[in-house]
């Protein structure tokens, strides 16, 4: 009998979360284990990351990363994947990174710009650790700061941000099963993570998602209910939700994205790019950079007809130059 999988992550991590939604829309055989000061050396010496979450394979390999992690299970569960292949998979990678490097930011404002959210993250994270509890609560400013939500403007406009996401999903779970249709995607995946480990889990925003009863439905049972079947909608036609993200896309994540490859690039340590009708100031962060150029990779993969196709649309969707090698 095979070994399960083990997740090495903590239950108020996005990302942890996500992976976990993926390995049960896989059926997958897993569990979740806490990264611990005994373990921590460890898992760190073996993944080659501070970060969590690291998953332990069956053969007991130890990786991280979830976009590539995710990718590398749909070899394993094909009749499941979360990327499913040709046009269609690039629309999801486009709206998983989106959430990934983008809507990450709206969850780490909720938690710690909130007294109530921030005292209850940093207990249930730091449990009986005094010294622990107030690192993070010390920490949690510095991260908003980092990721450009320090102003009140920005806050301001996240959550508009994130009730606009809410009301898409919404009017979208009430007529699919899922964000893409009726089956789901790294997309929803994304989307879970941020609602179980901190939007319908933190106090302070958990209100709010309690005024969207088909997104609290399908987060809390019925997204897990999945058998297997179902189908898409067409690259061409994608859902009211894929393309209510895809419009916020050029105005928002897009300067954001670029403006982060060039500070890479010049090997600066901050950016500053026009976010709502303000300057914001980024911390200039490696793996965004490297997120986007994966995305680049995958279109530079694709047939010469397909990958024609896809530069077309994302000139089409004013994307183009977010996801270019420079030859678009």
């Amino acid at each position: 009998m095979s070994r399960p999988y083990v997740v090495y992550g903590e239950e108020l991590s996005l990302f942890t979360r996500k992976l976990e939604a993926a390995l049960n829309f896989y059926d997958a055989d897993y569990v979740r284990k806490p990264k611990t000061a005994q373990n921590a050396g460890w898992i760190e010496a073996r993944s080659g990351t501070h970060q969590v979450p690291v998953l332990q394979t069956p053969e007991d390999w130890m990786l991280a990363d979830t976009t590539p992690l995710i990718r590398m299970l749909d070899g394993r569960f094909p009749a499941r994947r979360m990327f499913p292949t040709g046009l269609i998979g690039l629309l999801v990678h486009i709206l998983e990174e989106y959430f990934d490097e983008w809507v990450s930011r709206v969850m780490v404002h909720y938690r710690w710009h909130y007294p109530e959210s921030a005292r209850f993250a940093s207990r249930r994270i730091g449990g009986d650790n005094e010294s622990a509890v107030e690192y993070m609560l010390d920490w949690g400013p510095r991260a908003c700061r980092a990721t450009g939500t320090e102003p009140q403007h920005q806050r301001d406009a996240a959550e508009s941000e994130y009730l606009g996401i809410l009301e898409a999903a919404e009017a979208q779970l009430k007529q699919s099963a899922y964000l893409l249709g009726d089956r789901p995607t790294a997309l929803d995946c994304i989307v879970l993570g941020g609602l179980r480990a901190h939007t319908n889990m933190d106090p302070d925003p958990k209100r709010i998602v309690a005024g969207f009863p088909a997104v609290l439905e399908w987060c809390e049972t019925r997204a897990d209910q999945w058998d297997g079947g179902g189908d898409l909608a067409e690259f061409s036609e994608p859902t009211p939700f894929a393309q209510y993200v895809l419009n916020e896309m050029p105005s928002t994540y897009s300067p954001f994205a670029l403006g982060n490859r060039d500070a890479q690039a010049a090997g600066e340590k901050t950016f500053q790019v026009d976010i709502y009708g303000e300057p914001v100031s980024y911390l200039s962060r490696a793996y965004p950079e490297r997120s986007r150029q994966m995305l680049v990779a995958h279109i530079g993969q694709f047939e010469r007809r397909e990958r024609e196709t896809a530069k077309h649309w994302l000139r089409s969707i004013g994307l183009g130059d977010t996801f270019s090698d420079g030859h678009m």
